[in-house]
């Protein structure tokens, strides 16, 4: 019996808890995304810590096949979280109603399928599942970001600017849908 090859089919991300392990893997994508779209803006000294800084809830990876090809984490919110205060102001609520979303990256070779949608599906769930409402800023030269968010039904909340120890940044601070 003659079979026919079939055409390589795109696969589905996998998203799951993010590990020890996975850390060296996490800071190779997150030098692939900062070569490529300037994230982070400053580059962490130490990444591996970056990484895990004031995260409380979560840390989730995406795989494609056997490869971490993005991340994501999700923190309860603290003084000087700028979307948490807009959102908090603007609802009249407090901000330990919310739950900041960040470290969110997706590798550049494996975009296209959906990993940044999926990783952000997972921090808004667990967001909810503990009773808060995810909010995250982004800076606003990362165009790709602010796309995605849009693309979700993130509502931003204004737009404010920092000094990030010389460097002036623009940030844009949003909501997820209610």
């Amino acid at each position: 019996m003659h079979r026919t090859a079939r055409p390589n089919r795109p696969r589905s991300p996998r998203i799951r808890p993010r590990e020890a392990a996975d850390l060296g893997d996490c800071v190779r994508v997150l030098a692939e995304v900062h070569r490529t779209d300037g994230y982070p803006v400053n580059w962490p000294a130490k990444p591996e810590p970056w990484l895990s800084a004031g995260v409380q809830l979560g840390t989730w990876v995406a795989e494609l096949g056997e490869r971490v090809v993005g991340h994501v984490g999700l923190s309860l919110a603290g003084e000087g979280d700028l979307a948490a205060a807009l959102w908090s102001r603007q609802r009249g609520s407090t901000p330990d109603r919310t739950a900041v979303v960040g470290r969110l990256f997706v590798s550049p070779a494996a975009r296209g399928h959906r990993i940044g949608a999926r990783l952000m599906e997972q921090a808004i769930a667990e967001a909810r599942r503990h009773g808060l409402h995810p909010v995250l800023d982004v800076v606003s030269s990362n165009t790709a970001a602010t796309a995605l968010y849009g693309r979700l039904g993130w509502e931003r909340l204004g737009t404010v600017e920092q000094q990030w120890g010389t460097l002036p940044v623009t940030i844009h601070c949003y909501a997820a849908p209610s």
